[in-house]
């Protein structure tokens, strides 16, 4: 029997669309099947976001069509959102679910006629009506219960006294968790996802990513988070220079991929120039001679037709050059006694704290723990409420802040931005550091008003960068980022000679960076020295409870229905009453202990026999299916290592197997990951069912 085809939720039809003056598709044909989990990778402004609104029906194409499944439900978290107040952070997020509304009007309005009828048969009718309305009310409430949306609201870090806050009330950061619970709550057939990480802590991160791991249903997924990336997707849709382009596989299978195709392409090129010079040889060699005219004739043909391959084309990419920087003393920051509170509300207290010339500190917490009004003080944006800080000798201090791409002004030019920042910098200095940001003559002179939020972060970035100083406190900096100039920034400030303190969700850039962590927590800060893994590593060693700003289980593992240990009796002790009796009654006393312990080990051994007989079949399918994804991963390797081969191109043959067997193996690799993922999460529900109810 053949696997039914899964279902198409969206099909782009020769769609093209263009903005501005640019093209962002043309004629680009793409379709969105069922449970796909898809990454859309690009440089900031080549239009990600653009796809997502045309997916979601907000933005209308120029051109072709764009089908969508009839009853398809999409739900939408833009980087930008506005939401009024009014309404609960709960009524809120229950509310998103449209037939929620729609049942209760219906079951409002039915029992208001019930109340008004007095005709038997219009009551009968009713009443059927109102036993139908509730059997769909109690099914929906099994489906959007309200236990689950305060699971969502708890699990992206909000506590139980902000469920009946006003959702207005809330900071923007805030706002867009709750549009990120509500739109999770529906489970909706296709999910669009731009960026939902950033404005995330780290626990709050690991569990999204472990329920986007759960989600049975479609989604696109922008984020410059390569781990968050490389967890999710199963397809890659990317914008390159020659268009839109998909590859099956994570983020890291797809730049696998691009590469083994320029490799090809340079393979075919180098190939071709070859034949070309053996061809216009021969016919320089040749054209005088008479008797070989008719095969210098046919040369001549075959280089006509000679098919013209161009070279790859290389993107341009940001290039974040930091300039040299004059050396501050060796003591570069001092705090005594610092602290801050907003009324009565104290958010830090007491701080004693050092920063030595060279120490590049990462800020980890959860959010609202004061990690950005800690960085906000040392940058005397807000005045302390307590204690001094003091920095050291020829300290220069750069900060960029998570807001700074929100106060430009919307009139000024990016040129005019970075010049009123960099103020000893040259004319030519400040137009380096916007082409290395990507803005050319044009770009430069373009209003803030009108640029993208990643092209805005960009021109944030460069007033720091044009004159960085030698001590830099950044909060969040790879936000609003694509994932290339992310990592392109990490190698930057890897090379930065000066003092570095900064804010990050985002594990790869900490892991980069880091040699020291401060972990910010209720009021306090902890001071880890060495790098993240090294953080990690000594909090599970000691028991603390900071991995959890990491997502990082240390908790015992101790299961419901875990043996107790034995009442123990000996010196002191007083002995059992059931040991008295039995010593009373002697010899019968002791046969009737001896057939309870044979009916105790008869029970368990039952329920070893039932928990093996349920467990093992699941447990054997598991390990089967790691040792086929081993074998897969290992195949995976080596083709791909063989294609690393240049001369494994010059046999066309070997080489078009060799992409077919690594193209059939990434297929099954993500056959058998898919598989093992559904047979875990069926082990782990059948575990919890027997220890919930005792092992039988």
């Amino acid at each position: 029997m053949l696997p039914r085809a899964a279902v198409s939720l969206v099909v782009f039809d020769r769609v093209s669309l263009s903005l501005g003056g640019k093209t962002i598709v043309d004629e680009l044909s793409l379709r969105v099947a069922e449970r796909e989990r898809i990454g859309l990778v690009g440089p900031n402004g080549s239009g990600k976001t653009t796809i997502l609104r045309l997916l979601a029906g907000q933005q209308v194409p120029d051109g072709g069509t764009i089908h969508r499944r009839r009853d398809l439900r999409i739900g939408y978290l833009a980087q930008d959102i506005v939401i009024e107040g009014g309404k609960s952070l709960l009524a809120f997020v229950l509310d998103g679910v449209p037939a929620r509304r729609a049942l209760e009007g219906a079951l409002a309005d039915v029992e208001a006629r019930l109340a008004e009828t007095t005709d038997e048969d219009a009551l009968i009718e009713l009443s059927g009506e109102l036993g139908d309305l509730h059997v769909q009310l109690a099914q929906f409430e099994a489906a959007f219960s309200e236990h689950e949306a305060k699971r969502i609201l708890a699990g992206l870090g909000f506590r139980t006294a902000d469920l009946g806050r006003d959702v207005g009330e809330f900071s923007g950061g805030w706002k867009m968790r709750a549009v990120l619970a509500g739109l999770l709550f529906q489970r909706p057939d296709l999910l669009l996802l731009d960026e939902p990480t950033n404005h995330l802590d780290m626990p709050s991160v690991a569990w999204l990513s472990s329920f986007l791991r759960r989600y049975d249903r479609s989604f696109f997924l922008i984020s410059h988070d390569r781990e968050f990336l490389n967890e999710q997707i199963g397809r890659v849709v990317s914008f390159e220079i020659e268009g839109i382009r998909s590859y099956a596989g994570n983020y890291d299978q797809y730049e696998r991929q691009r590469e083994e195709e320029e490799e090809l392409i340079l393979a075919r090129m180098r190939n071709q120039e070859r034949e070309r010079e053996h061809l216009e040889a021969f016919i320089e060699r040749f054209r005088a001679k008479a008797t070989k005219a008719a095969a210098v004739q046919s040369r001549v043909k075959k280089l006509e037709k000679l098919e013209s391959i161009e070279a790859p084309r290389e993107r341009k990419k940001l290039r974040f050059h930091l300039p040299q920087v004059a050396p501050s003393g060796r003591d570069v920051l001092t705090t005594k006694g610092l602290g801050k509170s907003f009324g009565e509300r104290t958010i830090l207290a007491d701080l004693e704290l050092y920063v030595e010339r060279g120490d590049r500190i990462a800020l980890l917490g959860v959010n609202g723990a004061g990690k950005t009004t800690l960085l906000r003080m040392l940058a005397s944006e807000i005045e302390t409420s307590a204690g001094s800080f003091t920095y050291g000798h020829n300290v220069k201090l750069a900060y960029y802040a998570q807001h700074h791409a929100d106060t430009l002004r919307r009139e000024s030019t990016a040129y005019d931005e970075v010049r009123r920042a960099a103020t000893s910098s040259t004319h030519e200095q400040v137009r380096a550091a916007l082409g290395s940001m990507l803005f050319d003559d044009e770009g430069i002179d373009k209003r803030i008003g009108v640029l993208s939020g990643g092209e805005r972060a960009r021109v944030a970035l460069a007033r720091i960068l044009v004159e960085p100083g030698n001590v830099l406190l950044m909060d969040e900096p790879t936000n609003h980022l694509d994932l290339a100039s992310s990592e392109k920034l990490a190698e930057a400030l890897a090379e930065y000679p000066g003092t570095l303190l900064f804010v990050s969700h985002h594990k790869q850039f900490i892991r980069r960076l880091a040699n020291k962590i401060w972990y910010v927590d209720e009021g306090t800060v902890r001071v880890y020295p060495g790098s993240f893994d090294d953080y990690v590593h000594a909090c599970e060693t000691r028991g603390d409870d900071a991995p959890a700003a990491t997502g990082a289980a240390v908790a015992p593992k101790v299961g419901p229905g875990a043996p107790k240990p034995p009442a123990k009796s000996g010196a002191g002790g007083a002995a059992s009453p059931d040991a008295s009796s039995q010593a009373a009654e002697g010899k019968p006393g002791e046969r009737r202990n001896r057939d309870d312990d044979r009916e105790r080990k008869r029970l368990e051994a039952d329920q070893r026999r039932t928990r093996a007989k349920k467990l093992r079949p699941l447990e054997t399918r598991v390990e089967e299916l790691e040792s086929t994804i081993a074998r897969l991963e290992s195949k995976v390797k080596e083709l791909g290592e063989a294609l690393s081969d240049a001369a494994l191109f010059e046999d066309p043959k070997a080489r078009d197997a060799t992409l077919r067997d690594l193209a059939r193996a990434q297929a099954e690799l993500e056959v058998a990951n898919d598989t093992w993922m559904e047979a875990a999460a069926a082990l782990e529900t059948a575990r919890a069912e027997l220890e919930a109810g005792g092992g039988s």
